[in-house]
């Protein structure tokens, strides 16, 4: 007999408020072990210095996190002018120091080059790879490969403030956008080099800030519990948004319940449907008048309804350690 998966069978999505010095890992592996979720992954790493918007998705919600790694995000970034390091942020070497001598005028129209559609060369030191191994692992042994540049998208990029040497921007991008990247080509166009010192993402697809917690509160709320004698999941559980919210601007498709069982086992069904839906576009499927939804599909060539991922209903409880 198959072991049951420790933890519970726990389905949700947790904005996690990330603290800076952390590993995103390390952050997902305490927020499933306060909720004893039974899996936990996370939507698109923070790098330790960063903090901000971490969605971890908990159970069957796992299914959807590609979709929130594919999604636009928005960040708040302090950079130093006149210093370059070897990783373009501050937990890098200074490599070249240089004078701060540009005018406002000047910096307006650098900004503007980076907004709309670019092409972007990744960081030696980014969670890329190259012959299987992550990029930052060469740059650590001072190797230095080759690496494409890649098409990104920055929709807004706002300029905040300066004082002193720090330049604050507000930056609204597309997925695989290195704002590192950003920031050290910025200090080379205005001719003194510049790092990141501060990093913040504010923002990842339509979630609303005012609903991240960080672990210090989830704690907090794991000791109350335990002060009131009662499962914690009765505290965390109202933190989690809907596993369907990774996918809510997909087009809904709505099964009839007669037809619902046949969907559930992985075959194709013909339901009538939204004539603009166009063949192998994402959808969002809900079952009956209750629209609950069970997962993704696509519409195929004969204009039938192919489930793509579809949730598990767990009817036996997981072990708890």
């Amino acid at each position: 007999m198959a072991r049951r998966p420790k933890g519970r069978f726990i389905d949700g999505i947790v904005l996690l408020d990330k603290s800076t010095g952390m590993s995103s890992n390390f952050a997902l592996q305490r927020v499933k072990r306060f909720f004893n979720a039974n899996k936990a992954g996370h939507t698109g790493a923070l790098d330790p210095l960063a903090t901000g918007m971490l969605p971890v998705c908990l159970g069957e919600g796992t299914k959807f996190s590609q979709h929130l790694l594919d999604a636009d995000k928005r960040y708040l970034v302090t950079a130093k002018l006149g210093e370059r390091t070897d990783t373009s942020d501050s937990d890098g070497e200074v490599v070249q120091t240089r004078a701060i001598d540009f005018t406002e005028a000047q910096l307006l129209t650098a900004l503007d080059f980076f907004r709309g559609e670019t092409q972007q060369v990744p960081s030696m030191y980014s969670a890329l790879k190259y012959q299987g191994q992550p990029l930052y692992k060469y740059a650590r042994e001072g190797i230095e490969v080759p690496r494409e540049s890649r098409p990104i998208t920055v929709f807004e990029l706002n300029f905040i403030g300066l004082e002193g040497d720090e330049l604050t921007l507000d930056i609204h991008c597309s997925k695989g956008t290195y704002i590192r990247t950003i920031i050290d080509d910025l200090g080379e166009i205005l001719g003194c080099g510049a790092h990141v010192i501060m990093l913040r993402r504010t923002q990842v697809a339509q979630y609303p800030y005012a609903r991240m917690v960080s672990l210090e509160q989830l704690e907090a709320l794991v000791a109350q519990a335990h002060e009131q004698q009662i499962d914690p999941s009765v505290l965390l559980d109202p933190l989690l948004l809907p596993m369907d919210t990774a996918v809510a601007d997909f087009p809904e498709v709505n099964v009839p319940d007669a037809i619902a069982p046949y969907l559930m086992q992985g075959q194709a069904v013909r339901i009538p449907v939204n004539a603009d839906l166009k063949t192998d576009e994402l959808v969002r499927i809900t079952l009956g008048d209750i629209r609950r939804f069970v997962g993704i599909g696509t519409m195929n060539e004969d204009g039938l309804l192919a489930p793509k991922r579809l949730i598990v209903i767990h009817d036996e409880p997981a072990e708890t350690d």
